[in-house]
């Protein structure tokens, strides 16, 4: 059910196919259009009132109206998406975490950190190091030098 009075929309949404968290992303989206008041239970129904930050038509507030249930489409899509990978994304970060846990374990039986640090710093395998006139004029100033 959609409201419209004094500069405001009213938008009543069923919390069982949008859910609270859906709402206050959706509704985050628009914080510099409009301000957002959210009423109501959140089991049952959520009352989402957007009243403009400037004087609104009827038309620009359907259409405030109609941009926001999109945008709550697609963060209730995001949220659903979230919570059917929440078990993934805790076993990826528990085989990063105990990667670097194996990691750590390695350094403390070779050597302290700080001595790993100092030694690797001190490696260019790549030659990175090396100033480009060294690298790359050392070879002809010694030819231009000869003639």
């Amino acid at each position: 059910m959609t409201v419209i009075k004094n500069n405001k929309i009213i938008l009543s949404l069923n919390s069982k196919l949008y859910p609270l968290e859906a709402v206050l992303g959706a509704a985050y989206v628009f914080l510099d259009r409009a301000y957002i008041y959210l009423d109501g239970d959140p089991e049952k129904e959520i009352s989402v009132h957007l009243k403009g930050k400037r004087e609104l038509t009827k038309k620009e507030l359907e259409d405030l109206a109609n941009e926001f249930w999109n945008e709550l489409l697609n963060y209730s899509l995001r949220y659903q998406i979230s919570k059917n990978n929440k078990k993934i994304r805790e076993y990826i970060v528990g085989a990063a975490l105990l990667g670097t846990e194996a990691l750590l374990g390695e350094e403390a039986s070779s050597g302290s950190s700080e001595e790993i640090l100092e030694e690797d710093w001190k490696k260019d395998p790549l030659g990175i190091g090396i100033p480009w006139e060294e690298k790359y004029l050392k070879g002809k100033s010694q030819k231009n030098e000869q003639k």
